[in-house]
């Protein structure tokens, strides 16, 4: 039911209208002759407080402020995949042709292109009884993506008629009879995206997510339909972290969100992902990308908005049972919209002025992740990760939005400015970072990988964690003082961190590693080490080790090419074998 009032309060992005007492709590309403965009988020009597998600510069009051009776939405069907939105979904292109570089106030455009013809194949006939879920038919939307058209939520009924060929994604394509008459079906479903899409049962991750990032895949996982969070503080490299994830993270269909971020960063992504390609098809990553945009220079309240437009996105191709990945970079920017819209409204601050219901808007958006049931008939699951940037002031992880993510999320990856400027990337410090998967996705690691990986990988933190220890000691006595054992624990510790765990983006066969890859490269490393243990108990001088020409293309070795690694890494194991054993023998025969 719409509702008709007018202004009599503009205080930045939020206005409030009298006489609005038919609307309802987030109902989208048109602000004004400009039809500017926005949504009720507070309710008095018959005044609405609204979020107008555009400019409200030169809006006086008395203007027109029209409820349409329904809540914020997204349009869903074909041609979702390679699109760029704003945070309302609405088509940064097609704006772009209607107003020109800048955006219009009050621009109208279809968040799904109405004149493109998609050719739909119908998965069911004339007599299949159907209810909320169940696919129809699909759509070929891109080389890589099937996009799967499914029974709106809340109908069922028998099918009545099915066509076959090229439409527009608002004709009809199917007729349901249902027990209240005949249902049409398009292509295109709305749902609101302030409510989670319904789903048969949750079901406990048990897969990891692979990233191709060793640091993440080796010692810090994350499992498909889990949630991470990547605090750090300015410069430590959040926003490339999350394009490494963006880019080569082993999900069907990734969501990217710039909520709040710099233009320059959103237009790497722009720029890159068309020319990237997906090393499991080959294909360019944008056909299976959604990017989001909403920059920082974007009206504010609509940052609140972006988050939720992008995880129903996400939840939509989720519940087709694909594996769908969001990135939302970042959370801390959602947050200060929060902020500002809490204090435009008056209530009450909470610490360091975030509204009192923060925690809870995070853990919102964070449960809406997982690995489910989808709501079909047949047993379909589909996953949905989560992985949102923080960015706390100075780095300080005692502010509000990190703390309450760190309660929220299962995955820290902390990112550490020092290690940045040491042009350690991924800057993801190994002290502080933790998974909380980890005992759920060893038992696929023992099946896929073999035992030995979770014993690397355990040992590979333990030498970690000992180099910090003994980073201390030499701090006040110098590494000469160390024994033999210790000074070699400091060394391979250095090789784990230069020569496995720092990757580099610019070289395409680093940029991306392969769980086997990883694999072997670590148990390479670990396998010197325990070369050099058994060297040094036979009176082997460490530093004679280190020089060995073997040292020297271990180092080399993550460069290796995709199709020669296996023979290369085998090659370097027999040279490194050959020539500790020939070091051992001269020992030997020195004694």
């Amino acid at each position: 039911m719409s509702s008709i009032g007018t202004v009599v309060k503009i205080s930045g992005p939020l206005v409030v209208a009298e006489g609005m007492r038919d609307a309802n709590m987030f109902d989208v309403v048109r602000v004004s002759d400009t039809r500017l965009i926005g949504e009720i988020i507070e309710m008095h009597g018959d005044r609405a407080s609204v979020q107008v998600y555009e400019e409200t510069a030169g809006l006086g009051t008395g203007a027109k402020v029209e409820s349409t009776g329904e809540p914020m939405s997204a349009e869903l069907g074909p041609g979702l995949i390679k699109s760029i939105y704003d945070g309302i979904q609405r088509p940064l292109a097609a704006i772009r042709a209607v107003s020109g570089n800048n955006l219009a106030r009050g621009v109208e455009v279809p968040s799904l292109d109405r004149e493109a013809l998609w050719k739909f194949t119908p998965t069911v006939k004339a007599g299949d009884k159907v209810s909320g879920g169940d696919i129809i038919g699909t759509v070929p939307e891109t080389d890589i993506v099937l996009h799967k058209i499914m029974v709106p939520n809340g109908v069922e009924g028998t099918v009545k008629s099915v066509s076959e060929g090229e439409f527009h994604v608002d004709d009809t394509v199917c007729v349901i009879e249902t027990e209240k008459g005949e249902k049409e079906l398009t292509m295109i479903q709305k749902w609101p995206v302030r409510r989670g899409r319904p789903y048969k049962k949750k079901l406990s991750p048990d897969m990891p997510l692979v990233t191709g990032q060793r640091v993440v895949d080796c010692l810090f996982p994350i499992a498909k339909g889990g949630v991470a969070a990547i605090p750090g503080p300015f410069g430590s490299g959040k926003t490339v972290t999350q394009h490494q994830l963006a880019k080569w993270a082993d999900a069907d269909i990734i969501v990217y969100i710039g909520c709040g971020e710099r233009g320059n960063e959103m237009t790497d992504v722009l720029m890159e992902f068309p020319e990237l390609t997906d090393p499991r098809n080959g294909e360019p990553l944008m056909k299976r990308t959604v990017l989001i945009a909403n920059t920082s220079d974007m009206p504010v309240a609509a940052r609140e908005a972006s988050i939720y437009t992008g995880i129903t996105i996400a939840e939509y191709f989720r519940d087709m049972g694909y594996d769908v990945a969001v990135i939302a970079d970042s959370t801390s920017r959602w947050a200060e919209a929060l902020r500002e819209m809490s204090g435009r409204l008056e209530e009450m601050p909470g610490e360091e002025g975030y509204p009192a219901y923060l925690a809870s808007r995070l853990a919102q958006f964070y449960e809406r992740a997982g690995v489910v049931q989808c709501l079909a008939s047949d047993e379909r699951t589909g996953s949905l990760t989560a992985v949102g940037a923080v960015s706390p002031p100075g780095g300080d992880l005692s502010e509000p939005v990190a703390q309450a993510t760190m309660r929220i999320v299962k995955v820290f990856w902390s990112l550490d400015a020092s290690l940045a400027y040491r042009r350690h990337f991924p800057a993801i410090n190994w002290l502080n970072s933790y998974s909380l998967y980890l005992d759920a996705v060893t038992p696929w690691f023992n099946e896929n990988m073999g035992e030995d990986f979770i014993r690397n990988r355990n040992r590979a933190m333990h030498l970690l964690q000992e180099e910090n220890e003994l980073n201390e000691i030499v701090q006040l006595v110098g590494k000469d003082s160390l024994s033999a054992n210790d000074q070699l624990t400091l060394e391979i510790a250095r090789m784990l961190r230069e020569d496995f765990l720092q990757q580099n983006a610019f070289m395409d066969v680093d940029s991306y590693s392969s769980f086997d890859r990883q694999m072997q490269l670590l148990g390479l490393i670990l396998h010197y080490e325990s070369l050099c243990r058994g060297a040094v108990d036979k009176a082997v001088a460490p530093s004679a080790l280190y020089a060995i020409p073997a040292r020297e293309k271990l180092g080399w070795a993550k460069y290796a090419a995709a199709e020669e690694y296996a023979a290369n890494y085998a090659a370097v194991r027999a040279d490194m074998e050959r020539e500790i054993a020939e070091l051992i023998r001269k020992a030997g025969e020195e004694e």
